[in-house]
């Protein structure tokens, strides 16, 4: 049981995470933490928190567990102003996308308290964003990665372990480094493409024509470019390696398809749509 859940970043991934914990009875109060006072207010209202605080040594005094959901490049200075006020007992935690850096941010922020720091990462979300935007299913049959530091405790880790899996979640672990490639992969390269797309379709001559007789097929691939711009930019700069690393691997692949294409290699294409097909319906069932 948690007794106070801090939540710093009461959006869709903080305020889910409130909401679920709520549901099941494994936290017993909940503090918002926030930037924008208005957003704050909002989650008070909706019931996603209990109160909140705009204080952070007001808002994680009490806590025995901290979960941090902000923007990658806003961490480090959370982790700054959260330090001195950090009890010997208390435990932190976050739902950052790429967790090499996340780690080295508070290494540095944190200093000695960093064994108190349990990194992870929900892989889970939605296009949406805000207060408005959290409901307590959203971890429901999804998994959640933690990415443990040496200095962490088995009972720390424990601890991050039953929260997440009150909410609904699977739990995984693997190393920061793993994880990162393995989500440039599966999510961040994703966004990457679908981001482009409509940019690149928005700056066509018949822009309003293509996105009148936009189908289905359009709209599922490119719903993920509606999420916010402000937490995929941080996650492109702070997982650049492994990003780029497998746009390359695509950029060969598109190459590959392109050639097809120009000499009408029918069967080349029917051999690259057919092993596409079966990845998908395999591992994505």
């Amino acid at each position: 049981m948690i007794n106070h859940l801090c939540v710093i970043g009461v959006g869709l991934i903080g305020g889910s995470l409130a909401l679920a914990l709520k549901k099941s009875g494994y936290v017993k109060q909940v503090t918002g933490m926030g930037r924008s006072l208005e957003n704050l207010q909002k989650a008070e209202e909706l019931g996603v928190i209990d109160q909140y605080e705009t204080d952070y040594a007001k808002a994680i005094s009490q806590a025995d567990m901290v979960f941090v959901a902000v923007p990658i490049g806003a961490m480090p200075a959370v982790f700054k102003k959260i330090e001195p006020h950090l009890r010997k007992h208390t435990i932190v935690t976050d739902g950052g996308s790429a967790k090499h850096t996340i780690i080295d941010a508070a290494s540095e922020e944190l200093g000695v308290k960093v064994n108190q720091f349990i990194p992870g990462h929900p892989i889970a979300g939605t296009e949406k964003s805000g207060a408005e935007a959290a409901f307590d299913s959203l971890y429901s049959d999804r998994r959640v990665i933690l990415t443990p530091l040496e200095e962490n405790s088995l009972e720390d880790v424990k601890k991050v372990r039953k929260m997440w899996e009150k909410a609904g979640a699977e739990v995984d672990e693997m190393g920061a480094r793993h994880h990162d490639l393995v989500l440039a992969g599966t999510s961040h390269l994703p966004h990457v493409l679908a981001f482009a797309l409509v940019d690149c379709l928005n700056n066509v001559d018949d822009v309003d024509e293509i996105f009148k007789y936009a189908a289905g097929g359009f709209r599922d691939f490119t719903r993920i470019a509606s999420s916010d711009p402000v937490m995929w930019r941080d996650i492109c700069v702070n997982n650049s390696e492994a990003i780029l690393a497998m746009m390359q691997n695509y950029q060969q692949d598109i190459d590959n398809l392109k050639k097809a294409i120009q000499n009408s290699d029918s069967d080349e294409l029917l051999k690259i749509f057919s092993n596409a097909k079966k990845a998908r319906d395999t591992f994505c069932m």
